[in-house]
């Protein structure tokens, strides 16, 4: 048949197109566009599932992680699946090899759908009257897991479903998207879904470290993920697994002899619970990122990163579990370790037992106000050296003393006289601490160390005073941690880091002078009976106790890390018997010994401190001391080149040199009311006296030499010392128990005062009597030589020696 003959354009421009090609032309443009068209709206009418929108993970899944990718803690999505979302280049080449060899070697060159393999499925399923195989790519096996099918998947129209969706996936997501939805929404057994959480949960290591059998392993577990779960059906999981491998040789895709190793490898994982670590730390960071994302995609799927180190945290866990054993029920255990450098929080334990409810373990005691006892006495000694009021060997007071309507007392009940600076904070002395607080100030104190990120929480209405220094105020042990820094860092305190988005604030709350001064001082020993310090490590440490043993602290100090203990009863109960010292303070040093060896730096001595020698009781360098008013030296560290003096003192004010006069004829003592008006005039001279309250403790080797020479007759009744008696008790008396009974009853009376007085046994109180009722019962149950001294305020005090048979 001949064609129609072309019709001239009537443009002129040429021959125009027979109406037929025209009309089929036009027709197909608008069928595409109606098809296009009807893609759209179908696609605008069922819009892709809001997981594949969110390629790492499902909505509301939220994971924190240590600083190595090892998973902490995990939150379920909103559908109740565990995943922990993963990239691609942060799973083992291996498994993205055998996965695509076994489920798509076509993945990257179809459109979601492959003919041929649909076609062999349609074949079979005509010939067999039912589904054989599925012919189903990887991004179909996503289109099903993402949009699951109602009934069977293995219906035509599940299939169709299947591959509409497949393709709608291919048209919104590229090839590295469509992947990354499998490799995190793979159905692995239970509730795990996705490599990351199936290796966690199953093999206990990243999917970044997959060997070829573990590989394989998860590849053949979302086949049919209840049935092979390795920790119900090892044997039914290993000939999955030995499928695969069969695969992977018969196509080529692995070196036979590493198949034949992997084929050798057993197939075992332990039941499926949660393996957590730092669980509270975790809550805390994960409960800060829903907070600051409140308005933002609240339940966007979230990886949240931290600064834990999981060594430091797994090996941290399990020493605090294995001292629960020690411990009475219902008492908790908290722990932080810092790095130094970094202020990175590298363990973070809240409580000891996060699946202990007996002992409130979900109760984060890092972050708890508590009365922190006697740790910040360091930080008053280093403000009361910056402020020049002491150096290390000041001589300081540790006798019975009262500061208005306070009466502190030590944790041991006994009192030491003269100490040092350094022997009071080595020791932990109260009444010392209490003094110098009273002279820098309790406002100020608290006003430091709230500037360097130290707040302490008092009742309501309640101002700063004398108590703070002995635990009166709360506080946290993550503050007080980053408060002990300092002592690392030349003086200045940080905030712990947990997350590395943080960032880091730092404050200085004392000299770097200070700071090394307090850090030597603490490093020489806790206490004199238990050193703490080792030849191949320098441990700082301090220990505190609150009222009533509710808590128990102990903070160690290295070069590279502080260490913070917390023990107690969550709920504020006393704990008797337990304190800072025997349970608080082995921990620590267990835990500083755990963090492994590390090389002591150096230590350099900052600018403008010195050693230097000092005399007591005037507490000035010996150089500019005179000899004879240097009754006791000391080798003590000096800030600035000053020697402060002693602090004045509370009952003799005018200072420590005193005018003594001496009789020139028979060279006994005299005061000025009491001097002889014939014979040769008295003789004056210069003497260094000790504060009036440490008297009693004040031997004649410290004393000058003029104070031991008897008083004239006419004086002997003016010296104030003796101007208190003892009744019912002789110097040099031996006491005896009554028949029948195992101890000794005395009725001590004191006369010469009209004051409060404090009785003493041995260096320790027994007792105090109000005035006017200066009457004491001792009782006494062990023989032996004992001193009983009484002391009144006004430094006047009296003490007998006697003996219990």
């Amino acid at each position: 048949m001949d064609r129609p003959a072309a019709r001239p354009d009537p443009t002129g421009q040429g021959v125009a197109a027979p109406p037929g090609r025209v009309r089929l032309l036009r027709r197909t443009l608008a069928a595409f566009a109606l098809l296009v068209l009807g893609l759209v709206v179908v696609d605008r009418a069922f819009p892709l599932p809001a997981a594949a929108r969110a390629t790492g993970g499902a909505p509301g899944t939220v994971v924190v992680l240590a600083a190595d990718g090892t998973p902490l803690r995990d939150w379920a999505g909103t559908d109740g699946a565990l995943r922990h979302p993963v990239g691609i280049d942060a799973v083992s080449p291996r498994y993205l090899e055998a996965l695509l060899q076994v489920e798509d070697r076509w993945f990257h060159l179809h459109p979601g759908v492959n003919p041929l393999a649909m076609a062999r499925a349609a074949w079979q399923w005509l010939r067999a009257g039912r589904v054989v195989s599925g012919g189903s790519t990887l991004t179909m096996q996503v289109a099903r897991i993402l949009d699951p099918p109602t009934g069977s998947s293995r219906t035509a129209a599940a299939k169709l479903r299947q591959i509409a969706r497949a393709l709608q996936l291919e048209a919104h997501l590229d090839k590295r998207e469509i992947l990354a939805l499998y490799l995190n929404h793979a159905p692995m057994g239970g509730r795990i879904e996705g490599v990351e959480a199936a290796a966690r949960g199953y093999l206990g290591k990243s999917a970044r470290e997959l060997s070829h059998a573990e590989a394989a392993l998860l590849v053949a577990l979302p086949q049919m993920p209840s049935r092979l779960r390795p920790d119900r059906a090892p044997v039914a999981a290993r000939l999955a697994r030995d499928r695969v491998l069969d695969r992977m040789r018969a196509r080529g895709a692995w070196p036979a002899a590493e198949i034949e190793d992997a084929r050798l490898e057993s197939v075992f994982a332990p039941p499926l619970r949660a393996r957590w670590l730092a669980p509270l730390a975790a809550e805390r960071v994960r409960s800060r990122d829903a907070a600051a994302r409140s308005d933002a995609a609240p339940n966007e799927a979230r990886v949240l990163p931290t600064l834990i180190d999981a060594g430091v945290q797994a090996q941290l866990e399990r020493m605090l579990q294995d001292r629960l054993a020690t411990l009475p029920p219902q008492v908790s255990v908290a722990a932080l370790v810092v790095d130094n450098r970094s202020l990175a929080v590298l363990g973070y334990a809240g409580s000891a037992d996060f699946a202990d409810a007996a002992r409130a373990a979900h109760v984060d005691m890092v972050r708890a106000v508590r009365s922190p006892g006697s740790t910040l006495k360091p930080f008053l000694y280093a403000i009361a050296l910056d402020d020049g009021l002491v150096h290390s060997e000041s001589l300081l007071i540790d006798a019975p003393q009262a500061f208005g309507d306070y009466a502190p007392g030590n944790f041991q009940a006994a009192f030491a006289g003269p100490v040092s600076v350094s022997e009071a904070l080595q020791r932990s002395l109260n009444v010392p601490a209490v003094d110098l607080l009273d002279r820098v100030g309790p406002a100020r104190f608290a006003a430091r160390l709230r500037e360097a990120g130290l707040r302490l929480r008092l009742p309501g209405g309640a101002e700063p005073n004398l108590s703070l220094v002995l635990g009166g105020a709360g506080t946290t042990l993550e503050a007080l941690v980053g408060a002990y820094t300092a002592l690392a860092r030349g003086g200045i305190a940080g905030r712990p880091r947990l997350q590395p988005a943080e960032p880091l604030v730092e404050t200085r709350l004392m000299s770097a002078g200070a700071a090394f001064v307090v850090r030597e001082i603490l490093e020489s020993g806790g206490r004199p009976d238990a050193p703490f310090r080792e030849s191949s490590r320098r441990i700082a440490w301090k220990t505190g106790t609150s009222f009533g043993f509710r808590d128990a602290w102990a903070v160690g100090v290295t070069d590279r890390h502080t260490v913070g203990v917390w023990v107690g009863r969550p709920d504020g109960t006393p704990n008797p018997g337990h304190f800072g010292a025997n349970t608080a303070a082995p921990i620590v040093h267990d835990l500083i010994g755990a963090l492994g060896p590390s090389a002591t730096q150096p230590r350099t001595v900052p600018a403008g401190v010195a050693a230097t020698e000092v005399c007591w009781p005037l507490g000035l360098a010996a150089a500019a001391t005179p000899p004879e008013h240097c009754r006791v030296r000391r080798a003590a560290w000096t800030l600035d080149g000053t020697a402060p003096p002693t602090l004045p003192d509370r009952v003799r004010p005018g200072g420590l040199l005193e005018t003594a006069w001496i009789d020139a004829r028979t060279g006994e003592r005299l005061r000025p009311g009491c001097l002889r008006t014939e014979g040769p005039p008295p003789q004056a001279r210069t003497i260094a006296r000790w504060p009036a309250l440490l008297e009693p403790w004040v031997d004649g080797r410290w004393r000058a030499e003029i104070e031991s020479r008897p008083w004239a007759a006419a004086c002997a009744h003016t010296d104030p010392r003796r101007a208190l008696r003892v009744s019912g008790l002789e110097p040099g008396s031996i006491a005896r128990a009554a028949p029948g009974r195992g101890e000794v009853v005395l009725e001590l009376r004191a006369v010469g005062s009209q004051e409060g007085l404090t009785w003493l046994l041995d260096g320790a109180w027994v007792g105090s009597t109000p005035p006017r009722s200066p009457t004491l019962r001792l009782v006494l149950r062990s023989t032996g030589d004992h001193a009983l001294t009484v002391l009144d305020a006004q430094g006047r005090w009296e003490r007998v020696a006697f003996s219990v048979r």
